[in-house]
């Protein structure tokens, strides 16, 4: 592999790592209790949340969600021939969701924080995904897993 090819590699791997952490996080608020977890969302932006029992249930559907995408970062992060084929996949993904993010904390009138944060953050792991999925030489269109 090229020094080009290295480089890019430990940037794909960064993006990857970066996107782990990012969506991992919320890991936390599968066990956080619930008047915890109501500040955390205060502090975020929320407003007026009373109470409910689906909503307690949707809050640790999504932690866990979330927690599952950024295991698969993490794993692609640490074996990228490996996960090469799903790397693109994650890439995309990310630009997608960046632009949902985007386009409804415009659309609601949100503050921009956090929904800024959380557009960009989006965009910029999955452009540098896709920038850098190169690194692999061809290997994710080829890779059989062996």
């Amino acid at each position: 592999m090229s020094s080009s090819n290295d480089q890019k590699l430990r940037l794909l791997k960064m993006f990857l790592y970066v996107g782990c952490f990012g969506w991992l996080i919320s890991v936390f608020a599968i066990f956080l209790p619930w008047d915890l977890a109501l500040i955390g969302l205060e502090n975020l932006g929320a407003q007026n949340i009373s109470y409910d029992l689906m909503l307690n249930y949707w809050l640790r559907m999504a932690a866990g969600a979330f927690t599952i995408i950024g295991v698969i970062f993490g794993l692609s992060g640490l074996n990228p021939a490996k996960f090469c084929n799903i790397i693109p996949v994650l890439g995309w993904m990310s630009i997608f969701e960046g632009i949902v993010l985007a386009v409804h904390g415009i659309r609601l009138g949100l503050n921009p924080l956090p929904f800024v944060y959380d557009a960009v953050f989006c965009l910029f792991v999955g452009i540098g995904i896709l920038a850098t999925r190169n690194c692999l030489g061809g290997r994710e269109k080829t890779h059989t897993g062996n």
